[in-house]
């Protein structure tokens, strides 16, 4: 038997975490992409430029994380080399964040013990998923997750919540054991990139997010599936902590710009920058002078850029504190012995 337990995942200290874009284009026009090519770039960082920013980035005295990204990172020719490379420097997770169409034949190229394949998918059914993503990526996106798991790859599955598909995610946890996904990343829409089009429209309130997505969590894990998602609101005494303060992430893109907060990207706040193979501090007004500022409302960058999130009492108090949108809850099945012990 197995029963669940769920915890908010603090920052680590000792963690490094690379979220390496190594180009921005991509086979899908998804509604809610955050990829802004005006800010991040049109093209696709070359072999030696990957190699050099992974030993630029890789720290042998902290657990170096590396995921790839995209665009649609499959779509270079030079991604199964770049696993490898992290491989050989002793990266100590490799992932790669797929739309699923796994181009250049990537499964016959590296092997289950090199990366960790992180399908995206949006919806339960075509009929969810296609207007989101595109016609015909959930039979491709499905069929190449159920082969990448009978070659043996551990697999994890993205589903971003917004309002085109809330409904539906309580269907994903059969969906998920069905396809053998062991790891499950509940994320929540944000306004980047080509959502802002469409303003709050697709944000959820903080009753829907509140009350659908911690039972679907719950549901995922009573199935054996461990299962992440984004603390959002803060609980009434709970310290707000900014990543960007206590913790090493880093966004890059191939333009060479380097972000420590992923809702800074539609914008040129960079606090770092790649040049000659240098990682470069940035002068002015860039997103680390934010991180420093402490506001009733949770994070700044929110407060900033989706105030949309905040809703107030009649006192002028915000109702809800926005945690750090680098801030996680886990929820993972436990045996019923183990709970014991």
């Amino acid at each position: 038997m197995s029963t669940t337990q769920l915890k908010t995942v603090g920052f680590k200290p000792n963690e490094r975490n690379i979220f390496f874009h190594i180009l921005t284009a991509c086979n899908l026009s998804c509604r809610h992409c955050y990829i802004n090519p005006a800010q991040h770039g049109t093209t696709m960082v070359s072999r030696q430029t990957m190699d050099d920013w992974l030993r630029l980035f890789h720290d042998p005295d902290k657990e170096s994380n590396v995921i790839f990204l995209g665009g649609e990172p499959t779509m270079h020719p030079d991604l199964a080399h770049g696993i490898k490379t992290a491989r050989a420097l002793g990266y100590q997770s490799i992932t790669v964040d797929t739309n699923g169409f796994l181009f250049h034949d990537l499964l016959s190229r590296i092997s289950p013990d090199d990366a960790v394949l992180s399908f995206s998918l949006d919806g339960p059914s075509a009929e969810v998923n296609d207007p989101i993503r595109g016609e015909g990526v959930f039979a491709t996106c499905t069929e190449n997750i159920k082969k990448a798991a009978a070659m043996g790859f551990s697999i994890s599955l993205i589903y971003t919540v917004s309002k085109m598909n809330l409904e539906q995610l309580a269907q994903m946890p059969k969906l998920l054991a069905k396809l053998k996904v062991e790891r499950f990343f509940i994320q929540v829409i944000g306004l980047r990139g080509k959502s802002v089009q469409h303003g709050n429209n697709l944000q959820l309130t903080p009753e829907e997010w509140l009350t659908a997505i911690p039972q679907t969590a719950e549901n995922a894990a009573a199935l054996g599936i461990d299962v992440t998602f984004p603390k959002v609101f803060l609980d009434k005494d709970e310290k707000f902590e900014c990543a960007g303060n206590v913790a090493d992430n880093y966004f890059i893109f191939p333009n060479g710009r380097v972000y420590r907060c992923p809702l800074c990207e539609d914008y040129p706040l960079n606090s770092m920058r790649i040049e000659n193979n240098q990682l470069l501090t940035n002068e002015g007004l860039t997103e680390d002078k934010l991180f420093t500022l402490e506001i009733p409302e949770g994070c700044v960058m929110n407060k900033l850029l989706q105030p949309g999130n905040i809703t107030y009492d009649d006192s002028g108090h915000p109702q809800h504190r926005i945690s750090c949108c680098l801030l996680k809850q886990k929820i993972s099945p436990i045996s019923t012995n183990q709970k014991t012990l």
